[in-house]
């Protein structure tokens, strides 16, 4: 099955662009287009996509405040924020309303086509810069409800950036067992999206940035 991607963008020579260079890969099917938050939201409702490319700034509802409405409304979806601009504001916003990646639109082709199939896989993979500006701002509580040793197994391999499948093979447990996990780490830390979880774990010296 081709991952289901959902494209939102105030701008239809983007949401064109967009659509003409993901449809030359067969892994991956654009199944609707929308130009603002609010339109995300209906859509996601009704084509259950598997990623959702989401620009920030946009008319009516913007992209943080739909980001969130995803994450509360939709958790199974993964979310991109894909922009113009490159603002500490801005990528925090994303990362702490669920985003698990933050792209720029001049992003290369076939980068963000990894990183689509890498969302789709509940991948996170934290470039250095990215860590050290989000540590100081997107924070788990400071007293955490307590993981459990197979939570601390998956966090520590999720934040190395696996993929549920290798987690799950590296863990010898099914992928829906990991995806199990890996909701209640987040309802535990308190967080939205494995990009968070995956800081806190760098915080608790699980990993190194």
């Amino acid at each position: 099955m081709p991952i289901k991607i959902l494209i939102v963008d105030d701008h239809s020579v983007v949401r064109q662009g967009l659509r003409m260079f993901l449809a030359l890969d067969p892994e991956l099917e654009v199944v609707g287009e929308a130009i603002n938050g609010a339109e995300a939201l209906r859509q996601a409702r009704e084509l259950a996509p598997d990623v959702v490319l989401m620009d920030l700034l946009m008319p009516l509802m913007d992209g943080i405040t739909a980001i969130e409405r995803l994450r509360r409304e939709l958790p199974e979806i993964e979310i991109i924020a894909l922009t113009s601009v490159l603002e500490d504001q801005l990528v925090i916003g994303a990362i702490r309303a669920g985003a698990i990646g933050y792209l720029l639109k001049d992003t290369e082709a076939d980068e963000l086509i990894r990183a689509i199939k890498a969302a789709a896989a509940g991948q996170v993979q934290l470039a250095p810069q990215a860590a050290a500006r989000l540590m100081r701002e997107v924070r788990a509580p400071d007293s955490p409800e307590a993981l459990t040793e197979r939570e601390l197994d998956v966090l520590r391999l999720l934040a190395q950036g696996f993929a549920n499948k290798e987690i799950a093979a590296s863990l010898t447990i099914g992928e829906k067992t990991v995806k199990t996990h890996v909701s209640n780490i987040l309802a535990k830390l308190g967080v939205q999206s494995r990009t968070q979880a995956a800081l806190h774990a760098v915080r608790l010296g699980l990993v190194e940035v």
